[in-house]
This record gives structure tokens, sequence and C-alpha cells, in this order.
């Protein structure tokens, strides 16, 4: 626990910055609308994390309209009630429904998209339904759901809908949770990932970060999404203008990792404790303390390949770092991938598990950019005496970075 101790602040760090990211995302706002049983509830469960439409904290907005929310997931869900009821309590609904819409819009709390639910096995889809399908899409993206779609007259049903040419999105069926058929026999969920991919291309790019978040089904659009982040990021940080660094004070990198990390887990939306980082951080960063982790990780990258010698007394060129913390940032890209598999199937992920993907993970990626990283070690010039040692040139680095850091958060 002595060297755990050690790594607790950069460890925080990581955790208070991913907390003041998330809560800086603007959500996304989502209108369901179905009647009663065609399994909505189901649908936001299988969809969004932490089966938000359970534990989520429910405001009822208007008569039929409640507001669910969750403070740890960017999402709001507006779900309605009493379409199944007579045709004036419909009329109320679909009022309330405009009035949502109207007094909403061009605010944060701006609706982007509605899923219309309609169970796929009713076959049916009535007149009322039609038009408030026709008259909400001319006001916001509709996307009509087919839910609960087992048995061949689904295809049927779906076509049928599809001719009616209505101005809608799209018509999606999906298969929200397994169907047992028999004991031999389960029906695995469907379409839940191509819902995702129709949803993000319909909402506006300002939410699409918050919509990464809140979905857990499209585990590679996280993993691609942090990956095109990362090496974005990583290119302005140790691009044109980055000033070679002492390794003495290569600690300086930590601020940039942490702000990579942190990212990267507000990108995923899976639940991480401080257990967790510190063994993230341990797997790859020795036993060094919080002030050094940025060496501890330079040094560890350099043993991976014999014959590299050491940075000890050297310089950190921006080759360098850029290459040791992409190793960082993927390596941590596929934990978090490894957690948010384990979260979507039900199952437990040990620390054991984790801290030896990280240090594999972080070993071949350094490995796989040896020789970039052996031309570095053999045109810097090592010496402890070199202009590039001098603190003025390690502090200008520190200097440009908070700038960067400024405008970026």
């Amino acid at each position: 626990m002595k060297n755990f101790d050690k790594h607790f602040d950069v460890a925080q760090e990581i955790l208070d910055l991913t907390d003041k990211e998330l809560k800086n995302l603007a959500p996304v706002n989502i209108l369901m609308i179905g009647k009663s049983g065609v399994g909505k509830s189901t649908l936001i469960n299988s969809v969004f994390r932490e089966r938000i439409a359970e534990t989520g904290i429910g405001k009822p907005v208007t008569k039929h309209l409640q507001k669910i929310t969750r403070k740890d997931v960017p999402i709001t869900i507006y779900d309605t009630r009493g379409l199944e009821l007579d045709p004036s309590v419909q009329k109320q609904v679909k009022d309330e429904i405009y009035k949502l819409i109207a007094d909403n819009k061009g605010t944060e709390e701006a609706l982007h998209v509605a899923y219309y639910c309609i169970q796929a096995t009713s076959s049916r889809i009535e007149e009322s339904e039609i038009k408030m399908i026709e008259e909400i899409s001319n006001k916001i993206p509709v996307i009509l759901v087919l839910t609960q779609a087992i048995g061949e007259q689904v295809k049927e049903f779906q076509q049928y809908i599809e001719e009616m040419n209505l101005d809608i999105a799209a018509v999606h069926s999906v298969l929200a949770e397994p169907y047992v058929i028999s004991k031999d026999y389960t029906v695995q969920p469907f379409g839940l990932k191509e819902l995702i991919e129709r949803t993000f291309n319909l909402i506006p790019d300002s939410v699409r970060k918050a919509f990464t978040n809140a979905q857990r089904v499209d585990i590679e659009r996280k993993v691609e999404t942090a990956k095109t982040w990362a090496t974005r990021y990583i290119a302005t940080s140790f691009g044109v203008g980055f000033v070679p660094i002492p390794f003495s004070d290569a600690s300086i990198l930590v601020p940039m990792q942490v702000a990579l990390l942190a990212h990267i887990t507000v990108i995923f939306g899976v639940p991480i404790d401080k257990a967790t980082i510190l063994s993230i951080i341990a797997a790859v960063g020795g036993t060094g303390s919080a002030t050094v982790v940025g060496r501890s990780v330079v040094s560890n990258a350099f043993k991976f390949i014999p014959g590299l010698g050491t940075v000890v007394g050297g310089v950190i060129s921006g080759t360098t770092a850029s290459i040791v913390t992409r190793a960082l940032a993927y390596s941590y890209i596929q934990v978090l991938k490894l957690l948010a598999s384990s979260e979507l199937s039900g199952q437990e992920t040990s620390t054991d598990k984790i801290v030896s993907m990280m240090q594999k993970q972080f070993k071949n990626y350094i490995k796989e950019n040896k020789r970039e990283l052996k031309n570095e070690s053999t045109q810097l010039n090592m010496s402890k005496d070199s202009p590039l040692s001098k603190v003025e040139v390690a502090r200008r680095t520190v200097n440009n970075f908070l700038d960067k850091l400024k405008n970026r958060f």
C-alpha cells in the first residue's frame, strides 16, 4: 500500500478532472413515446448506462411527461404516459409534447431526437399514431422503433410501415433483451448498435460526446473516439514547438497525461474508482512518487527495448514524449474497453487482470515503435552539460503547456 500512497495525488487529479469535464458536458436529450407495455424502459436500460430508467431520478414535467436524469450520465430522457388511453387524453399528451419541444428550443434542454416505440408483434399502427409521428417529425427527428421484434411477421410489419413513406428518419427493429424460445435456444439481442449509429448521425455535434459516453452498447465507437481524440491531443502537445526537456524534469509530462487519461475516461463513461486508477499508474509508472511519474513511465518504456540505453542525464524530445504518451493512452483505452465489455456482460474484472493488460499493452506499443525511439536516442545530445538540460528550457516548456491547457479546458 506504501507505493500506492505515493501515486495518490495523480490518481485524484485524474478523477477530479474527469468529474469536472463530465459536469461540463452538454447532455443529449431524447424523447421516448409509446404506449405502456411496448418496452420503452427495457430499451432505455439496454442502450444507456447505469440502467437509467430504473436508477435515474424521475421528475414529473407535466401530467403525462416524466423527466429522467442521473448525475453521472450526461443524458436526459423524457418519457410519455397515457397514449393507450382515450382520445381526449392522447390530445393532452400531444399538446404537452409540442409545448415541451417549443419551450426548450434553442436551449441546453432542447430535444435532439425522438424514439417512437411500437411493439413489433402488434402488426398494426393506429391512424392517431401516424398523425402524431408526422407532426413530431416536423419538429425534431423521429426514429420509429419496433420493439420486441421476434417472428417473421415483424419483417412484414416493418415493410408495411416503410411503404407508408412517413417523413421520419428511420424505421428500426430491435430486440433489447435475450428472448428465450426454449431451454436449448435463446434469441440474442439485436439492432441496438444500429440504433446507436442512426441516433449519432441525427444529433448535433455539440452533444455527440455526451451520447458516446451515455450509450453502453457500441464499445468500438468509444474506442475509436478515444483513439482519434488522443492522437490529435498528443500531436498538439508534443508536436512542433515542443522544447526538448531534461529527463530530470520529466514530471512536467504528468499534467498532459492526466488531462489525456481524464478525457478518455469521460469518453468511455465506465465507473472507475481510485484504487483502479492507482493500479493502472503502478502498472506502468513503477514505484516513483507522484511528482516523478512521468520520469518512471519514460524510463520503463526505454527498459523494454534492449540496447536503447538510458535517458538518465539526457533529454526527452517531442517524438519520445509522443510515443510514450500514446502508448500510455492506447493501453488505457484497451483497459477501459475491457471494463466496458465486462460491465455490458454483467461480469467483474479483477485488478490483477487490469494491471496485466495495462503492462502488456504498454510494452507492446513501445516495442512497435522501438526503431523511432532508437533513432531519437542517437540523434540527441545525451550529455549532462548539454544546453538542453538547463532548467530554464524546462520552465519554458511548462509555461507553454499551461497556456495550451487554459485554452483547452
